[in-house]
């Protein structure tokens, strides 16, 4: 799988993720911040279809040229994405997992 793939379906895992978020009952909001971090990095990695092996130079990029003032931030995401990417393509059960639409038991309707 590309880092493109995988991206498109961590996408997936994240928008189920969010139901689970506005259940808590502690403000969210620094965990909002961050998965929209994680986010634009996941939509840019699917719209440039990076080579696997460019991935973490292309994800190191994406930090390196951040005008935001939250580089830090943008830099944890992308290392975030980045150990995904490399369990997505080491691990066969993960994979099936995401490619099943990372089906969870508390994952609202």
């Amino acid at each position: 799988m590309r880092p493109a793939g995988a991206c498109r379906a961590l996408l997936a895992a994240l928008d189920a993720s969010e139901g689970r978020r506005g259940r808590r009952k502690r403000d969210t909001t620094p965990d909002a911040i961050g998965m929209s971090l994680k986010r634009q990095l996941l939509e840019e990695a699917v719209l440039s279809d990076p080579e696997p092996e460019r991935f973490e130079a292309w994800l190191l990029e994406r930090c390196l040229s951040s005008e935001t003032a939250s580089t830090g931030g943008k830099r944890a995401m992308a290392q975030e994405v980045l150990a995904e990417w490399r369990l997505t393509a080491a691990s066969v059960e993960f994979r099936d997992w995401l490619e099943a639409g990372a089906p969870s038991e508390d994952r609202t309707p």
